[in-house]
């Protein structure tokens, strides 16, 4: 084992190269303590998804009770030798650990036996196409979104050269998984920050996931035969995109104290949806068209101001994919705020230039739910085509700057 272990580490270091990750720990945040002498029921976590495809998992794929969202960024962005050694180790180690197999230098294998689901999913931020190989190859909607007057952006949450989500049904294997594609790295790629995300349990409750607000939350998805015209880039810009996406990441900070203090039929008006099923409120079930010309008295059932009318679509082109993810953490030091909680919100989309600056240009002008919600952090990334045993993640970009992936 140990000299298995040691080539391993080699073949590595010949892989990547440059600065290092120091003193970074990188983990799941804790959870309850099960039954100390219980057996552990090898099915419960052996579900795959798998990691080749024409597309990445993560984006369509059933969402995972639980997720990492890791920002790095290149020690050398123009060292384009180096970032394709990161995506050639990425798809080596991710391959494996999501068929439940250790990755190439583990040092823990046996955590790699039950990968719960596990998924990852490489992203590119803007400043990667600054080395002169790639700058012709950048896509043109990948930028930084423009300012909003809600927003209060935190640098700690802030644009990344790469991103790693990373998904899976139980944190250990999750923290795992983060543990082992980090390190492998860490002389070319430095992390800058990692927002942990949390749903239900697998089992506790089927259906659209809610909020820490008590909403559901992503009610409204496109259809899978929209698939092709809303999130599968087709390569007609950016040849090499084909078979890629984008991803606007978002960090939501919820206000629960000043939420609490809302009563329910304030806060269903708010939103323009029931709280106890997600019905819009011209309606009885979730999935129900809202009607937002219904009016009583004169007054319309839902408000024009509510976020479910800020919200809707106006053009066929404003729909993407909502995946979010509920995050807890403890409260900042010196903060009057008993909890620091919100979400993590990622839509996905072929062009977020079309399809979510419009929306979110709507929120930003007015939405009821900004009394009680504040962005906190914002970023978008190239998602890469999918990759094949005999091509790597980000072999197409590389091919067409003429580089070996």
């Amino acid at each position: 084992m140990t000299e298995q272990r040691t080539g391993r580490v080699s073949r590595r270091t010949l892989l990547a190269g440059g600065a290092g990750l120091a003193g970074i720990g990188i983990g799941a945040a804790a959870v309850g303590v099960g039954r100390e002498f219980s057996s552990p029921d090898p099915a419960a976590g052996s579900g795959l998804t798998p990691f080749y495809g024409t597309h990445q998992s993560g984006i369509v794929t059933p969402a995972q009770s639980h997720a990492q969202f890791v920002g790095l960024d290149l020690v050398d962005p123009t060292d384009v030798d180096t970032f394709a050694g990161v995506l050639r180790l990425w798809t080596q180690d991710a391959s494996r650990l999501t068929r439940a197999e250790p990755s190439l230098s583990d040092t823990e294998p046996e955590l790699a036996v039950l990968p719960c689901n596990l998924t990852v999913t490489v992203g590119l931020g803007d400043r990667v196409f600054r080395a002169p190989a790639l700058a012709p190859l950048r896509p043109s909607w990948l930028a930084p979104l423009p300012p909003f007057s809600i927003d209060r952006l935190d640098p700690r949450w802030g644009q990344t050269d790469l991103l790693l989500q990373i998904g899976a049904d139980d944190p250990v294997a999750l923290a795992h998984a983060t543990r082992m594609l980090t390190s492998s790295v860490r002389r070319s790629v430095r992390v800058r920050w990692v927002q942990r995300g949390f749903r239900n349990s697998p089992g506790m409750a089927p259906g659209t996931m809610r909020n820490l607000f008590g909403q559901v939350d992503g009610t409204v998805q496109p259809s899978p035969d929209d698939y092709g015209s809303l999130l599968w880039d087709d390569g007609r810009e950016q040849p090499w995109m084909a078979g890629g996406t984008s991803l606007v990441l978002r960090r939501i900070a919820m206000h629960m104290d000043t939420w609490e203090a809302l009563d329910r039929r304030g806060r269903e008006l708010s939103t323009g949806r029931t709280l106890d099923n997600g019905a819009p409120l011209t309606g009885r079930d979730e999935f129900d068209d809202p009607d937002f010309d219904a009016s009583r008295g004169g007054i319309p059932v839902i408000p024009p101001s509510s976020h479910i009318a800020r919200a809707h679509r106006r053009a066929p082109d404003e729909q993407f994919i909502r995946r979010g993810f509920n995050y807890d953490d403890p409260p900042e030091a010196g903060s009057a705020d008993t909890s620091n909680s919100g979400l993590i919100f990622a839509a996905y989309q072929r062009d977020p230039v079309k399809q979510y600056i419009p929306v979110q240009q709507r929120l930003d002008e007015h939405d009821d739910l900004n009394e009680w919600t504040t962005p906190i952090g914002s970023s978008v990334y190239a998602i890469l085509p999918g990759a094949a045993p005999s091509r790597p993640l980000g072999a197409s970009l590389l091919a067409a700057a003429g580089r070996s992936g």
